[in-house]
């Protein structure tokens, strides 16, 4: 009447795979948030260091001339538009990464 030791093992590897196969989804959701948050915070790691690079090569030609402020605003706003462009170029990377995903997905689903 008492079940055997090996019925009992395969009751419980059934409901763990019952219980993993019901985590997925929630991982997935997971996995995708901390993606947008690691997109986000490259972008701005993006932005801050073309400004700082370009606020370094300014204030040493400006130290090295004697120029004082102007050749440190100039190569400001070049690291400033250095630091947009690659934004945008991480943005797109990103999008066709999603339409590719897309498309990947829509085929699977037919």
């Amino acid at each position: 009447m008492a079940e055997s030791d090996e019925d009992r093992m395969r009751a419980l590897e059934a409901r763990i795979a019952a219980a993993k196969s019901k985590a997925e989804p929630e991982r997935k959701h997971m996995e995708e948030h901390y993606s947008q948050a690691q997109l986000a915070w490259r972008m701005v790691i993006e932005l801050v260091a073309g400004m700082a690079i370009g606020f370094g090569i300014g204030y040493g030609l400006d130290w090295a001339f004697g120029t004082t402020p102007w050749l440190m605003i100039v190569f400001i706003l070049l690291g400033f538009i250095a630091g947009v462009k690659t934004m945008i170029r991480s943005a797109k990377e990103v999008q066709q990464a999603a339409e590719k995903r897309a498309g990947t997905e829509t085929q699977d689903g037919d």
